[in-house]
Order: C-alpha cells, then sequence, then structure tokens
C-alpha cells in the first residue's frame, strides 16, 4: 500500500504567513503540520509515498528531504496548479501504479493516527473509504449524506443546502479502482476535479464505498483559528522538560518544556507551552498554550494562546494573545503621538488635525 500526500495549493487562509511560507509547514508545537501527517503514514506501516507539490516545492523538499527521517521514501510529485484533488491522483498514476493507497491532505491533522483505519481497508478492501465526522458549518466542507444503514449514497462539495452535517475528512483511501473514476469526471464550477465527484461516480456505478465517521480530534488546519487550536491540543501532550536554563528569578508552572540552549530570566512561564532553541524569555510572561519557536527574543512583554515563528522578537509589548506571528518579525510598541504633524499634501487637499 502507498500513499499520497498533498502539499500544494496556496493557503490563502493562512495569509500574509503563506506569502512566505508552505502552509503545510506552519509549525504545531514547533513541528510543522505535515510532519503529524507522515509520521501516522509511518506508523501505520506505509513506506513509499509520493508527495504532490506547488509553488512551495523547494520549501517542502527541503523540510522533508528523501523522508528517512520518517522511516518513508518519499518521490515528489509536481502539480502546475491546484486543480483538485482528483487531479493529484490523475497526475500520480504513474507512482501508484495498481496500488492500494491512502491520500492525506497535509495541512490536516487528526489525533490517534490512521493505523486502525489502514489495516480494516486493507483486510476488506472495499473500492474507497472516506472519513467523516460531524461538523456545525458543514457548508464549508464535502458533505456526505447516509441512508438508513449508514451506506454512502450521496457526496457534495461546499453544498449551499447540506443534505448532513457530516463532513469529509481530509484522508481518504482507495484501491485502483479510483483511477478510472478521476479520467471519466469533468471540472466543478470552481474549475477543479474534486474528489468528491470522483467517489460519486464510484458510487452511480455500485463500487463498494464505505464510511468511518470519527469522533475524535480533527482539524482542517487552514486559517489561524484552527491552527491555534490545534497547537492548543498538541500541547495538552506535552512533557515537562528543561533541556535550556531558567534562573532562580523565573517560575516555572505546569507542563512546559525548554529546549536546548533556551534561556529564561526573570520570567514566568505557565504551561502547556514550548519554549524553542535558542530563545531567550527575559522579564516576560508567557502564557498556556503557546508554543515559542526557535531563536526567538521574548522580553519585557506577555504572550498567551499563540504561535510565534522563529528568529522572531516580541519586546515591550504589554499583552499578545490569540496570534500567529511569522519569521523574522519584530513586535514592539508604538511611538508616542508627535507633537507636530508633518504632511505632505496634493493639490486642493482638506485635512483636519485635532489639537
Amino acid at each position: 500500500m502507498k500513499a499520497l500526500v498533498l502539499s500544494g495549493g496556496a493557503g490563502t487562509r493562512l495569509r500574509p504567513i503563506t506569502h512566505t511560507s508552505a502552509k503545510q509547514l506552519v509549525p504545531v508545537a514547533n513541528k510543522p503540520v505535515l510532519f503529524y501527517g507522515l509520521e501516522a503514514i509511518a506508523e501505520a506501516g506505509i513506506t513509499d509515498v509520493g508527495v504532490i507539490v506547488g509553488d512551495t516545492a523547494d520549501e517542502i523538499r527541503e523540510a522533508v528531504g528523501d523522508g528517512s527521517q520518517f522511516g518513508i521514501r518519499v518521490t515528489y510529485l509536481p502539480q502546475e496548479a491546484p486543480l483538485g484533488l482528483a487531479h493529484a491522483v490523475l497526475i500520480a498514476r504513474e507512482f501508484l501504479g495498481d496500488d492500494d493507497f491512502v491520500m492525506y491532505l497535509g495541512d490536516n491533522f487528526i489525533v490517534g493516527g490512521i493505523t486502525g483505519l489502514v489495516e480494516g481497508f486493507r483486510e476488506d478492501r472495499p473500492d474507497a473509504q472516506i472519513l467523516l465526522t460531524k461538523v456545525v458549518n458543514p457548508t464549508a466542507f464535502g458533505v456526505a449524506e447516509l441512508d438508513a444503514e449508514g451506506a454512502v449514497v450521496g457526496l457534495e462539495e461546499k453544498p449551499e443546502e447540506p443534505k448532513s452535517d457530516l463532513a469529509l475528512v481530509g484522508v481518504y483511501l482507495f484501491t485502483p479502482a479510483v483511477h478510472e473514476a478521476v479520467r471519466s469526471i469533468e471540472p466543478s464550477w470552481r474549475g477543479e476535479l474534486e474528489i468528491t465527484h470522483a467517489i460519486q461516480w464510484l458510487i452511480d456505478r455500485g463500487s463498494d464505498v464505505r464510511s468511518t465517521t470519527i469522533s475524535g480530534y480533527w482539524k482542517d488546519t487552514g486559517n489561524v483559528t484552527d491552527m491555534l487550536e490545534v497547537n492548543r491540543s498538541v500541547l495538552e501532550t506535552v512533557e515537562p522538560v528543561c533541556e535550556g536554563f531558567a534562573d532562580d528569578a523565573s517560575e516555572i508552572v505546569g507542563r512546559v518544556r525548554i529546549e536546548e540552549g533556551a534561556t529564561i530570566t526573570g520570567s514566568r512561564i505557565v504551561g502547556p507551552a514550548i519554549i524553542g532553541r535558542n530563545t531567550v524569555v527575559k522579564d516576560a510572561y508567557v502564557g498556556p498554550f503557546t508554543s515559542v519557536s526557535e531563536g526567538c527574543r521574548i522580553e519585557d512583554s506577555e504572550i498567551e494562546y499563540s504561535i510565534v515563528l522563529r528568529n522572531s522578537s516580541i519586546c515591550g509589548v504589554r499583552r499578545v494573545e490569540t496570534s500567529l506571528i511569522g519569521r523574522d518579525v519584530e513586535v514592539t510598541p508604538a511611538p508616542r503621538n508627535p507633537s507636530v504633524h508633518r504632511l505632505v499634501l496634493g493639490d486642493h487637499s482638506k485635512v483636519q488635525i485635532s489639537s
């Protein structure tokens, strides 16, 4: 069995972070989201992995390499544009051959992995198997309709009037039967080859399409709110460890991981939290559910329920909460109101200045 991991896409909902970084590499608890998926695939006993890449291919290649750090072999499959999940299957045809495969969206996060799902699929081998979970906003997802016996009878992509609250999770399992399906469908109104259309094609022809409804934790980390929520969930599992230095004037409370080279002076850190390698925290407060990456500086500031990417600094800031801060960012206090006004005004301007 092989795996197909989708790591293309523009990540528009995470802009401006994704203007300069792949959305799959934004870290959760100081580890890229993509890595959690690759680890889950390896734990399921799958070692041959194709990774679909787009505009951020070089960054993905640099981070993942040949896959040996995860115990897998990686083949990179370029996609000229994000033309849909079914299009990814189409261009991966040669790599996939006649093997069964799991397709995993690289920006999705599933607690507990996929080992049980893969084992069940290997044993029963339906033509396709999808994961479902109940959501409060099904119009934002692909949605499944089940009959009274729980069989999948219909799928819709982002429907205006959903027929259920069961959304497709970003993990799919297929036999080679899916290849005829992706060749047979037409692009949707979005101009994409939808995997929901391919699965519906299988259903309409009497293929064995099954579903598993998961009650565990799943998130599509496509926006800042979900990214912070996943970070919170992962930090709940952090074990306290101090590989760096914390002076006697500092207070470390709860599950806090201080990584090698980090220095904590005159500060209070309340877990669960992670302080990355070679990061300096001075005269500051770092609150629960915060991940600070490597090479950062937090000084004379307070931060909580946030993610700070590498080589960024937050200095002299009263309070930061619920934030995603990119790489090489400087956050400092705003200057006080100027005592004079410097103006460059075009012709016929009208300006009002409060005294």
